[in-house]
């Protein structure tokens, strides 16, 4: 259709200058014709997704030709995959021999239907871990984990590890995931693409017809949280935090979520929390990236009151947005929010409540708090600087596996 692009590196030039431009141009050239799949469990729902959906279009614009896979599972499947990922997050599990056999099994039916013939193979997460039991490896594979790994469940990482083995490395968000393994860990940070209909710039025409559209009072200052809808995102932490500061100060609160395909808890989650709502407390579940802009945009305070948190996208893109964020102290989110520079980090409903209050009471503040959170995103979080970090761990493989796509490699 005639009108459409999609985001270049060097649309990136005005955010990051000319000479990072270049030089993340140069990597790619330098690696070639490189083949890569990714390989997740959803399309939607959630920051895997997000960051998939975006990464993969602007690597190849820079002429890595990169795909992205999802694998297939029945309801018993993800139910397991849920309970692993709950784990890994410190959580028990009873891992008894079915569900290992009905996790294999369904790792070994999606390895029948993908072919990986790649130069790079990335695996996403628990749910398609397996998948490297049944390939020949020809080329670099590499477990990339997105979650919260400070205190992982003992007997499940007993069982994932000897597979995490097989693979050539291991990405992770932050070092204080690290764990005792003989495979190379490496540490990469999430980020955002600011062109993405979730952050680009909105008229106050374009946030009014979003809320309006979704019936969301704006005669007083609203609240936001936009999460899966995932017990660690503490939803109900948000709900009783509101409502302690509404004693203070009259607001709104909007809960905005979606269930994604692979997260079979978060209907019930979600079902839970619409036993809150009232006339102030607004609890949507949709798949909506221009509703999500509008309110990280319009909103007084943004929350992302997590127990545990992989890194934390939706901080990233409120940050971005330049809104007043209050964060759980939690994961990366503490390597995001510098606590009282560009915005608040808390361990308590009680704490979130208060900044909540001291927020809305003190519009100069929140207005400063956001200013430094969008400059820390401009210099840390953009896509470009994730595509960069993982051009450089393509580029170290290439005296091991002679990557075909890599330019020493065609000498």
């Amino acid at each position: 259709m005639q009108g459409q692009s999609l985001t270049t590196v060097a649309d990136y030039e005005r955010l990051v200058g000319g000479k990072t431009v270049e030089r993340i141009l140069d990597k790619a050239r330098r690696l070639g014709d490189l083949h890569v799949v990714n390989v997740s469990s959803t399309y939607y729902g959630g920051g895997v997704a997000e960051i998939l959906s975006s990464l993969t279009l602007l690597m190849n614009s820079a002429g890595i030709k990169t795909g992205w896979r999802i694998i297939q599972g029945r309801p018993d499947f993800f139910s397991i995959t849920k309970k692993m990922h709950n784990a890994l997050q410190g959580d028990e599990i009873n891992l008894t021999s079915l569900k290992m056999q009905i996790y294999e099994e369904v790792a070994l039916e999606n390895a029948v239907r993908n072919h990986f013939d790649h130069d790079l193979v990335i695996v996403h997460d628990p749910q398609p871990l397996p998948l490297i039991q049944h390939y020949r490896k020809k080329s670099p594979w590499v477990w990339r984990c997105h979650v919260d790994l400070t205190q992982p469940n003992a007997e499940l990482w007993s069982y994932l590890s000897k597979l995490i083995e097989r693979y050539d490395a291991v990405v992770l968000s932050l070092p204080a995931y690290a764990q005792n393994l003989g495979t190379p860990q490496r540490f990469i940070m999430p980020a955002i693409n600011p062109f993405s209909s979730t952050n680009k710039d909105l008229t106050d025409k374009e946030i009014d017809e979003r809320l309006s559209h979704y019936d969301i009072p704006t005669d007083l200052p609203i609240v936001v949280q936009v999460s899966r809808f995932d017990k660690w995102k503490d939803p109900e932490g948000v709900i009783r935090a509101f409502q302690i500061a509404r004693k203070s100060v009259d607001c709104t609160l909007v809960l905005v979520g979606n269930i994604a395909t692979d997260d079979p808890e978060g209907q019930d989650v979600f079902a839970s929390l619409c036993r809150c709502a009232d006339e102030r407390i607004r609890i949507l579940s949709v798949q909506d990236s221009a509703l999500v802009n509008a309110l990280q945009r319009r909103a007084a305070v943004v929350l992302q009151k997590s127990i545990r948190e992989g890194f934390g996208l939706t901080v990233t893109e409120a940050m971005w947005k330049g809104a007043a964020v209050v964060g759980g102290r939690a994961g990366g989110i503490t390597h995001q929010i510098e606590d009282g520079v560009n915005g608040f980090l808390v361990g308590s409903v009680e704490e979130a409540a208060e900044r909540i209050v001291a927020l809305l009471k003190d519009r100069t503040l929140a207005s400063r708090l956001g200013e430094k959170a969008r400059e820390s995103v401009r210099n840390r979080f953009l896509m470009t600087r994730l595509m960069e970090e993982w051009l450089d761990l393509m580029g170290s493989f290439e005296p091991r596996f002679g990557l075909r796509g890599a330019a020493g490699s065609q000498n």
